[in-house]
């Protein structure tokens, strides 16, 4: 994850040292060598993908390939690195801040039993009920008909069979650490807010969205309380694109692996111009 991009390009490589810097820890090594049951983990797989999305950013900007960007959007935690790139904080300020929460939503994972299922194919107002029937929460509406849900795991499970009774034909338990953007967060949610509390945030440079309300955020003391309200609440990432959309994005680029953004986004409009950048050899395409 990563390699090509530390490897080919000195300014991702300086992301990836300043990184190591900011963590005390090599990221770099557990990015490009593993394990991935290492990778995986809440407290490191957020701050691998916040560098991993800077180090893309960095060497576009070397080779001088991108545009000036009107606006950034990130799902999750990369409504930070969206943040960061936009100047809001800098690099290591935002990846300290991911840091810090990648470890404590780790610490809620552990001292709660929860997990997620995703919905495939049902209206919001299916999912709200179903929902409201067997006490889980809606966490994520990451495209048309795709909706995950969220919350303790028996409820989940019961969810889960409830939905298929109900002839949802496809839900899809998935294997995570947790019941990320559910109230079994708010551990986390409280002490982020307390962490985030002294650090200074500025206006962005150019536009951005937060997931806890799909649209525009500029205000930099509404941005840290939608960060911190963030940690417990859905995303609305469909919304997010949508409003990008509105405002007059001509293009998407997915700065990060796997190109799962770049997905949603389709699925959500197909007329959309998107491209998805993971390593050094996508940046030529």
């Amino acid at each position: 994850m990563g390699k090509s991009l530390h490897d080919a390009s000195p300014a991702a490589r300086a992301v990836y040292d300043e990184a190591a810097r900011v963590l005390g820890w090599d990221l770099a090594r557990v990015c490009f060598e593993g394990p991935e049951a290492e990778l995986t983990q809440t407290r490191v797989c957020q701050p691998a993908l916040y560098v991993h999305g800077f180090a893309i950013l960095a060497a576009l900007r070397e080779k001088g390939t991108l545009p000036p960007p009107d606006m950034a959007l990130g799902l999750s935690l990369g409504e930070v690195t969206a943040y960061a790139a936009a100047g809001v904080v800098d690099f290591p300020t935002g990846l300290a801040i991911v840091a810090e929460r990648g470890r404590l939503m780790q610490a809620a994972c552990e001292k709660s039993a929860g997990s997620m299922a995703a919905v495939i194919g049902e209206t919001r107002e299916a999912v709200a009920a179903l929902c409201a029937d067997f006490g889980v929460e809606a966490a994520n509406f990451n495209a048309p008909g795709q909706i995950i849900l969220s919350g303790e795991s028996a409820a989940v499970a019961a969810a889960v069979a409830g939905a298929k009774e109900r002839g949802m034909k496809k839900v899809i338990p998935l294997n995570v650490a947790g019941a990320y953007h559910s109230r079994l967060m708010e551990p986390a949610r409280a002490q982020f807010e307390a962490y985030l509390g002294p650090i200074a945030f500025l206006a962005p440079r150019f536009r951005v969205f937060t997931n806890t309300t799909g649209s525009e955020i500029s205000d930099p003391a509404a941005i840290k309380a939608a960060l911190v309200r963030q940690v417990v609440s859905p995303v609305l990432w469909e919304d997010c694109m949508r409003a990008a959309s509105a405002a007059g994005a001509t293009a998407f680029w997915e700065l990060g692996p796997g190109g799962v953004l770049a997905g949603l986004a389709r699925r959500t409009d197909k007329a959309w111009l998107v491209r998805s950048l993971s390593e050094f050899g996508d940046l030529d395409a």
